[in-house]
């Protein structure tokens, strides 16, 4: 699995026109993406990572301030952009195996005592974000 994680001071989700998905005080939007490889196990590892991860004002991490997260699935982040102009999404897993294993960091997460804000599997989302220092990394599990 692979998360590009961004320390926020908000971020939201829409999907046609309607917010599906928001955090107003600090936390982390975290777009998730799933291979092919991938199982549960992994999904409990990232959930771990995002709750545990010190990238917060002061070293904290969502688990030391109760800070939220907005979770939203990414294939793309699976891309494949080194030959040619068109990037190739052959390395992302298909719907049907990434949908359980996104909803599985989500549940995951919950089960740690996390806020979770989600966007909609497969939806044509518009994600806005106030990126925060800005911080930005890639969490590859």
């Amino acid at each position: 699995m692979r998360a590009v994680v961004q320390r926020v001071s908000s971020a939201s989700v829409e999907v046609e026109g309607r917010t599906v998905g928001a955090i107003t005080e600090p936390g982390l939007l975290v777009l998730v993406g799933v291979t092919h490889t991938d199982t549960r196990a992994e999904a409990a590892k990232l959930a771990a990572k995002l709750w545990g991860l010190r990238i917060l004002h002061g070293e904290k991490s969502c688990s030391d301030v109760s800070a939220p997260l907005l979770v939203i699935s990414q294939f793309t982040l699976y891309g494949d952009a080194r030959k040619g102009r068109r990037p190739t999404w052959q390395a992302a897993a298909p719907g049907p195996v990434a949908e359980p294993l996104v909803d599985a960091v989500v549940e995951e997460l919950r089960a740690l005592g996390a806020h979770v804000e989600t966007g909609v599997f497969g939806a044509d989302m518009k994600v806005s974000l106030v990126n925060d220092g800005p911080i930005t990394l890639v969490v590859d599990i």
